[in-house]
């Protein structure tokens, strides 16, 4: 029996998306100075890509991206010990004293972002940590809230979120909705 499945943002979607967020990060900031952006892997680090160059475009300066890695500083390693950690990649003059905004795809239950946090933590001390995410699918366990958001989708626990993107997926940009699924597997 096959699940089914429905898209809620095309290519173009994604793309309006993004550019409203590099806009209100722009605005946020008040421009591009001390600001890095900083990707959770993986299509995290695509999105914080696709906003630095759309806010170099827009507000003429050239904002670092980088990625940072949270897999050892997730809770839930015991039940998911399969996780293959990515690289960290700070950008040149590290992130103290900086905007940090940390990009995301999905935010769930907000566990990735606690870890992405103690992460940061560890790295140096940033003036202000921003959150950019695509989707806001709610459900949080932690009182965690983005302060830029491409799309609030609500969804049952039961359903699953997927976000696929060109630079990972096969040339394809979208967010579709699965369901339902079983309880522990929804991202």
């Amino acid at each position: 029996m096959s699940t089914p499945r429905r898209t809620v943002l095309h290519d173009a979607d994604i793309a309006r998306a993004l550019t409203r967020i590099a806009h209100e990060i722009l605005e946020s900031n008040r421009g591009a100075d001390d600001l890095i952006l900083l990707g959770i892997p993986t299509r995290g680090v695509n999105l914080a890509q696709r906003l630095s160059t759309l806010i170099e475009r827009f507000g003429g300066a050239a904002v670092p991206a980088g990625s940072l890695d949270v897999t050892m500083y997730r809770d839930d390693l015991a039940k998911h010990p399969t996780r293959t950690p990515s690289p960290t990649a700070i950008p040149a003059g590290g992130i103290d004293g900086k905007v940090v905004v940390l990009v995301d795809d999905v935010l769930f239950s907000g566990r990735s972002i606690r870890a992405a946090l103690d992460a940061l933590n560890d790295i140096g001390r940033p003036a202000a940590v921003r959150l950019a995410i695509l989707v806001d699918r709610g459900h949080r366990e932690l009182p965690i809230r983005p302060d830029f958001v491409g799309k609030n989708l609500p969804s049952a626990r039961s359903e699953r979120v997927n976000v696929r993107l060109s630079e990972v997926d096969g040339g394809v940009d979208e967010v579709t909705i699965e369901g339902p699924t079983n309880e522990g597997d929804a991202a």
